[in-house]
């Protein structure tokens, strides 16, 4: 299609970038490491570490890698919530020449088994909260090599002994565990410090980070993610956010709140990456479910980014404490992951006088696609226009492109686009077209103007506060589940978190309760895939060949 969006991009941001600026995302490390050594870089729990210190921590990091024998191409896993450990491990493992397995910290033993698996991790950098999960799995995964992190590892003496004093004897956040060989975290930087460290060569098609995104299949699929892809999307984000990030004060330092988990590829590349890339610090946000203790954290700082999904930005703006933070410093709110409501979006404006900036990716763009001018004053309802050197186009079943004003898949091409799913050659020809566009599974309309809408979902993804849910895993899991003869799993709105899962059972077995199944979901699946609905039925309605009509279930009215 035309690219008539062009008209609407605000004063001063390129149609294009260059995304073969650097040759990997170490080079950009490097420069950044160096232009900004004195500035901060992360704020957590009242330490604050600068870019010259994580600078020299990667590296000693990078360096103890190295001594394990891993060698460039080796996967390492990363287990960790928003911790300075988290960006520390990320830029040694960058410039070690190694290949990040992102890993969701509330994982399940059955997920984490297939991720470590299907990835082939020789290494795991893990917080001991969840350490258990792994111990579960460790017999049955080829992933020997364990860094073990506690929350106080960055904090010094004495404040780290304390904070982990509290998470594992006061609040006793830290279930029992074994791992024995295990490496701590901060051993394996004293023996890094010690250790010659070998800059590999890098380029800019090798695989930076593998994304685990769930498959319409029921199997969790890794999204090749090259340096070169994530390099496009900071620039392309940077490119897009420069009106906003222009309206800061002069020699005044970006701070970005960082609620968003880091091991998510949002805040992976527009909080960690971008930030690095223009000297930004962020405040890192352990748990953003604690709201109090989010209010207290952001009441100290004075900050002028906040990316998030629709579900916090709704918490925070109906909450009671929202008034003991300092909003005048806001120039953006990016958000993400989900639909932006327009209730949520009409209220957050009226409490800061931001308005919420809607954007639209996925793991496999890494992630951003298309965005909301930032220089907009209201709600739009859409997911904005391409970003630079970014092209989408609505395609019908077939592949062809369809008319105008009529609904498509979005499909998207661009140097931000994945190179692939890891080792699944069927599954990245399904999704990628013969002229490098990514079919995305969301139908969409665009207007003339070039602003792109959702407006259904090809795929039978649910998607739930920002993650998404597939429910062929969901239904996996629970026809293993003894007495149960079939089931389906379809999302439903929810007020909170935009989507919820639905699951419809029929039973084998009469004595099984919705208790049953709510404890071995919980048991094997990570809390946003566990039904919000549990309905038993006789039977599930099908199609003529035996198709589960998942949309006759999702039409029933709870």
């Amino acid at each position: 299609m035309e690219a008539t969006w062009f008209k609407h991009y605000p004063a001063g941001v390129p149609h294009t970038i260059d995304p073969d600026q650097y040759s990997s995302l170490v080079q950009l490390l490097d420069e950044s490491f160096q232009k900004f050594k004195e500035r901060p870089a992360y704020h957590f729990m009242g330490k604050t570490l600068s870019f010259g210190e994580v600078d020299a921590l990667s590296q000693a990091f990078a360096a103890y890698l190295q001594s394990q024998g891993l060698v460039k191409g080796d996967r390492v896993a990363v287990m960790m919530p928003n911790t300075p450990q988290y960006p520390v491990a990320v830029a040694g493992i960058l410039r070690a020449g190694l290949t990040l397995v992102n890993v969701n910290p509330l994982y399940t033993p059955r997920e984490l088994e297939h991720q470590l698996k299907d990835s082939g991790a020789k290494a795991i950098v893990i917080i001991e909260n969840f350490a258990a999960t792994l111990q579960a799995v460790y017999a049955a995964v080829a992933t020997k090599k364990v860094i073990l992190a506690s929350m106080g590892d960055l904090l010094g003496f004495p404040k780290g002994m304390v904070v982990n004093y509290v998470v594992r004897s006061v609040k006793k956040m830290v279930p029992a565990f074994s791992l024995p060989g295990a490496t701590k975290f901060n051993d394996a930087l004293a023996a890094g410090r010690g250790a010659s460290f070998k800059a590999p060569k890098i380029t800019s098609d090798d695989i930076a980070v593998l994304q685990y995104t769930g498959g319409t299949t029921g199997v969790s699929k890794g999204a090749v993610l090259k340096h070169r892809n994530i390099i496009a999307n900071v620039l392309q984000s940077e490119a897009w956010n420069g009106p906003a990030m222009k309206k800061i004060p002069p020699g005044e330092q970006t701070i970005t709140i960082c609620a968003l988990p880091l091991y998510h590829i949002f805040a992976f590349t527009v909080n960690m990456m971008l930030s690095l890339r223009i000297g930004g610090a962020n405040v890192l946000i352990p748990n953003p479910r604690d709201l109090p203790a989010v209010f207290k954290e952001l009441s100290k700082h004075k900050f002028h980014s906040f990316p998030a999904v629709n579900t916090l930005f709704n918490a925070m703006a109906n909450h009671p404490q929202f008034n003991t933070v300092d909003w005048s410093s806001l120039k953006m709110s990016l958000g993400g992951g989900m639909a932006v409501t327009a209730g949520t979006a009409k209220l957050w404006l009226e409490k800061t006088n931001c308005p919420i900036v809607e954007g639209y990716g996925l793991s496999e763009t890494s992630p951003s696609a298309s965005c909301n001018p930032v220089d907009s004053t209201a709600y739009t309802g859409t997911i904005g226009v391409p970003i630079p050197s970014t092209e989408l186009k609505l395609l019908d079943d077939d592949g062809h492109e369809v008319a105008p004003g009529q609904p498509g898949e979005i499909a998207i091409r661009g140097p931000q686009v994945m190179a692939g799913y890891w080792q699944r050659p069927d599954e990245t020809a399904k999704v990628m077209t013969a002229d490098g566009y990514f079919r995305s599974g969301d139908v969409g309309i665009v207007d003339e103007r070039g602003f792109f809408k959702i407006v259904d979902r090809k795929k039978d993804m649910i998607l739930v506060s920002g993650f998404n849910v597939y429910p062929n895993e969901v239904e996996d899991v629970v026809s293993s589940m003894p007495g149960v003869l079939e089931c389906a799993a379809v999302g439903v709105p929810d007020e909170k978190a935009g989507e919820a899962v639905k699951l419809v059972i029929v039973k084998k077995d009469p004595a099984i309760t919705e208790k049953d199944v709510r404890a071995y979901c919980e048991a094997n699946l990570t809390g946003y895939k566990r039904p919000k609905v549990v309905e038993f039925r006789t039977e599930l309605p099908k199609t003529p060949v035996g198709k589960i009509l998942r949309r006759e279930l999702r039409d029933k009215k709870l």
